[in-house]
């Protein structure tokens, strides 16, 4: 499993349109591709942490990364420009509107703003060329346009329910961060006449619920390494991932879901003992981290340690049920094994875990075909084109048209 930040965890292989398996043979990573979340709450000592003992730079080619300075750095040009309309601005606008909120209002404009989509995570200056991003990529951006400002920023990790996500054969849980802009400070004082603002790329009223925690700049940019390593071992770009990981871990030695997608990276290249030892490193951090029971429990499986594996199964037992994949791939298999009544039950599981999901709309339309009830097909595959990415809408809307046509 990953955490977008990044984990690993051993899940089911990905069904495709024409069969499924339901062999627990894939790892889960936890990573910030859409959102981001942050480091275990759990402070362990630091002098318990044998990070060095990580690090295997001889298995793996040097790679050169991008440096923490340069995921902030604007362009001089733009920063110039940026400057100047701040200024051209502040001449119109109430004296009562401070350079946090016009910030604010600068980054959400409709005209000119930024746009939250896709899963690629992008540095502050290939952010303001794309005027879009993930929620790793804005809050990144926002954080280098306050600093172009001089505007204080406070970063906080928010404990949402995980959103689920399957990429490359890795399930992927996205969490969540924002930032709120702070009043600016004057040369001797903090002008208290003004209030902070929250920058979210979702809405406020979905976030105030949940539990936050405050993190620094290097904890973010620990986060922003682990998920591009993520990014760059979906792609199996094993030596490019192993070396923005282990920046992430540099920045951040307690941060669980860099040092899972270490692991994960070990396991892929076939060094289990590494792997292992990388697994049981993070469980020191936090013992019980359900992305690192599940891979550690992956590997004592396949070694055929079954009293260790038994210990920690009981505890993912438990929390298989969350994992709305885990109900979507029984119903893959009850598809493909014709149980289609079966198949619909575990359809509308996974929907209920996971109703953002335009796959499990797909196969839910597939089931109610095969029954016979092709009002509710038609409804269910106008949700899957509706939910779908650029990747999966031709597809979609070619059987939707034959549906008509029948």
């Amino acid at each position: 499993m990953f955490t977008h930040h990044s984990k690993a965890v051993p899940v089911s292989s990905l069904a495709n349109d024409d069969q499924s398996t339901l062999k627990w043979t894939h790892l889960v990573l936890a990573v910030f591709l859409f959102s981001m979340s942050a480091c275990q709450s759990t402070q362990p000592k630091t002098n318990a942490i044998k990070i060095a003992n990580l690090f295997h730079d001889e298995m793996f080619i040097p790679v050169e990364t991008v440096d923490m300075d340069d995921i902030y750095r604007l362009p001089e040009k733009f920063v110039a420009q940026f400057r100047r309309q701040f200024q051209a601005d502040s001449s119109l606008r109430s004296q009562n509107v401070m350079a946090n909120e016009w910030l604010a209002q600068y980054i959400g404009a409709q005209d000119g703003g930024f746009e939250y989509r896709d899963n690629v995570t992008r540095s502050a200056s290939e952010t303001v060329l794309n005027r879009q991003g993930n929620c790793m990529s804005l809050v990144v951006l926002a954080a280098a346009l306050a600093d172009a400002l001089n505007v204080p920023v406070e970063f906080n990790d928010i404990d949402v329910e995980p959103v689920w996500d399957r990429r490359g054969g890795f399930y992927l849980v996205n969490g969540h961060v924002n930032l709120r802009l702070l009043p600016p400070k004057t040369n001797t004082t903090v002008l208290f006449r003004g209030t902070d603002v929250l920058v979210d790329f979702l809405p406020e009223r979905s976030v105030r619920a949940y539990h936050k925690k405050t993190v620094n700049k290097r904890q973010l940019t620990a986060m922003f390494y682990n998920n591009i390593a993520a990014e760059a071992l979906i792609k199996t770009d094993y030596d490019a991932a192993y070396a923005l990981v282990k920046k992430s871990i540099q920045l951040d030695p307690q941060y669980v879901s860099a040092i899972n997608t270490l692991a994960v990276i070990y396991r892929h290249k076939g060094y289990e003992d590494e792997a292992e030892y990388a697994y049981r490193l993070a469980l020191q951090v936090d013992s019980q981290d359900l992305t690192t029971l599940y891979n550690l429990a992956l590997i004592l499986g396949e070694q055929g340690r079954l009293d260790e594996w038994a210990q920690i199964h009981k505890v993912l037992e438990l929390a298989r049920i969350n994992n709305p994949f885990y109900y979507f791939d029984m119903a893959q298999q009850a598809y493909f094994d014709q149980q289609y009544q079966d198949a619909l039950i575990w359809y509308k599981r996974a929907l209920e875990k996971a109703d953002y999901r335009h796959e499990f709309y797909f196969g839910l339309s597939r089931a109610y075909w095969a029954t016979g009830e092709e009002r509710l097909a038609e409804k269910n595959l106008k949700r899957a084109l509706a939910l779908s990415d650029s990747n999966n809408k031709q597809r979609y809307q070619t059987k939707l048209q034959a549906l008509k046509q029948n």
